[in-house]
């Protein structure tokens, strides 16, 4: 090839070139990025309010001295299970009986004057037909049986004080329950001036869950029902949850005992009380315990959590929307359901929720959008989030950032 004829093809491609660049305008393009989602619906979802509350037994009663004198022993091992009437503690019965044996002489005593009276009436009444005595004569014998007839039943009501004194000196049980500790030892002297407390007897199967609610709550939910919006559950049908402040969750549910119906100046709260199976003695009073009530039903949407992004102005999602662009929805947030937070407000039915991609992802700017896969529950009942299905012993995806 000639020099001069390849210079000519260099020049002719070069003026190509220039022209096929010079015929482009604007910045380069870049790809629209891919983003899963998940079309949500509004559905009927359990209404649950988390509070913590505190355990108390059922029925709690103090064994007290209700007599005076020396305790001699006790008669129930300490933390047992007691039945009503089991005695516990015996007082030194000594002085209540000589006392008993002593209002039965005293009731002899009165039976013998009164018989004593009513035969000499009587005779007096008979010889006053015959004027042997006089009207005086016979009302005063009637006076005097009137009078030993009144000494007996004296003496039958301090027979009966001696005896149910001397039944106060062994100190029964009022109730079946969990006995606690001994609370005075042997040799003491119990009951003089006061009922000194001797041991609790208290149930706790059943126990009682104490905890309040704030009025303010309350008022909004009966509102809610009145608009049609939540259902909510009437009397024991609202079922309470327990867990352990560790996170152990109990195994039985138990349901709603007792609203108040004034609201504490104080606090603010409504007072509530759920009761809880606890056959096996596991919850034991005094003891603080989580609580997670379903009040009722409410229509709302259910949304993977890693969907769910937050900045300094509360929690949002970003939504693909028709036209294809990013959409940032402000939300608000009820409880979790596994892995999902139930969105109350701030979206709606048939939004495309973005759950996988969320950094590629900005508000105003194109998105192609894939439906992603619904998640299959897993052997706790709660499903992966849709796009992030695990595969057998991987670990747990990352929380996506926000996108800003």
């Amino acid at each position: 090839m000639k020099p001069r004829f390849a210079r000519f093809i260099v020049a002719t491609l070069s003026t190509a070139l220039l022209v096929v660049a010079c015929g482009k305008s604007g910045p380069p393009q870049f790809p629209v990025p891919e983003v899963d989602v998940v079309v949500v619906h509004s559905q009927s979802v359990p209404l649950t309010r988390d509070v913590v509350g505190r355990l108390s037994a059922t029925r709690a009663a103090d064994v007290r001295a209700r007599v005076s004198g020396v305790l001699l022993k006790r008669l129930y091992v300490e933390g047992s299970e007691v039945k009503e009437g089991q005695p516990l503690f015996q007082i030194d019965p000594a002085p209540y009986r000589a006392a008993l044996d002593a209002a039965e002489a005293a009731l002899a005593q009165a039976e013998a004057n009164a018989t004593n009276a009513h035969l000499f009436a009587d005779r007096t009444r008979e010889l006053k037909t015959t004027g042997a005595v006089s009207k005086s004569d016979v009302d005063t014998a009637d006076a005097n049986e009137r009078s030993t007839a009144a000494a007996v039943k004296q003496a039958t009501a301090n027979l009966q004080t001696a005896r149910i004194n001397l039944g106060y000196a062994m100190v029964r049980s009022p109730i079946s329950g969990r006995s606690s500790q001994q609370r005075v030892t042997e040799g003491a002297l119990v009951g003089q001036g006061e009922a000194t407390l001797l041991t609790t007897v208290e149930q706790i199967n059943p126990i009682y869950a104490n905890f309040d609610r704030p009025a303010a709550d309350v008022q909004e939910l009966r509102r809610a029902e009145t608009a049609g919006s939540v259902t909510l559950y009437q009397g024991k049908q609202a079922e309470v949850q327990l867990t352990f402040t560790d996170g152990t969750a109990y195994g039985q549910p138990g349901s709603l005992d007792f609203a108040d119906v004034s609201v504490d100046p104080n606090t603010g709260a409504v007072a509530y009380r759920a009761i809880i199976p606890n056959p096996d003695h596991r919850l034991l009073p005094g003891l603080f315990v989580n609580l997670r009530l379903t009040l009722g039903e409410l229509t709302a949407f259910l949304v993977p959590q890693l969907a769910v992004l937050r900045d300094g102005t509360g929690p949002y999602v970003l939504v693909v929307g028709a036209d294809s662009n990013v959409v940032q929805k402000r939300v608000e947030l009820g409880s979790a359901q596994g892995d999902r937070w139930v969105v109350t407000k701030g979206i709606a039915d048939g939004d495309q929720i973005i759950v996988s991609g969320l950094q590629k992802a900005h508000p105003g700017a194109p998105a192609k959008a894939t439906v992603a896969q619904a998640p299959q529950p897993n052997a706790a009942g709660q499903g992966n989030p849709p796009g992030q299905a695990k595969a057998p012993g991987q670990a747990a995806p990352a929380s996506q950032p926000a996108a800003h």
